[in-house]
């Protein structure tokens, strides 16, 4: 999300190497948010894992009748799409990222940078989908556009950008050994 100086503003070199290294503010490229989502199935799905077995327990201490969930159920797969919609809007807009986004160092913000917001969050989550219908054309931009914007980016006015400086972060850890 680098952008160009304004008009007429005054250049006064290239930045230093340490700030040319940084990716913190560009564009997260398809490798990246892959892995992030990877981690976001598992994560997500093995809360709601512990979700339905806490719940199953509960039941059967408070009714005294054993309760088993059935995976193949409609309910359950019909509970399982509200929670990760709820998973994913809640996370983007209280802390603008997921769990793997948080731990591969991305973030989703507003297409001009700003923070993403409740609605334009939950207006992601729904679009979300989209991208992966017709064996997942809506996720080919990522690859060919210069902005790395999905389908369901485009839709929500969105782009997913790196949070951290990783070369940074990695110079304090090895400045701590």
């Amino acid at each position: 999300m680098t952008r160009p100086p304004a008009a007429g503003a005054a250049v006064s070199g290239p930045p230093p190497a340490a700030a040319q290294e940084s990716l913190q503010g560009h564009y997260a490229g398809a490798v990246s948010r892959f892995a992030a989502y990877a981690i976001d199935v598992i994560v997500s799905a093995g809360l709601f894992t512990l979700g339905l077995a806490a719940s199953a327990f509960a039941v059967s201490i408070i009714a005294r009748h054993a309760v088993t969930w059935n995976k193949s159920s409609p309910v359950v797969g019909a509970i399982f799409v509200v929670w990760l919609f709820a998973y994913h809007a809640y996370s983007w807009g209280a802390f603008g990222k997921t769990v793997g986004m948080a731990l591969l160092g991305v973030r989703v913000t507003r297409a001009d940078g700003a923070d993403l917001g409740g609605g334009r969050a939950t207006g992601r989550a729904l679009a979300f989908p989209l991208s992966f219908l017709f064996f997942g054309l809506g996720l080919l931009p990522i690859l060919f556009q210069r902005e790395r914007r999905a389908l369901h980016d485009f839709i929500a006015g969105t782009a997913v950008v790196y949070a951290w400086d990783a070369r940074a972060a990695w110079l304090r850890f090895l400045a701590r050994r």
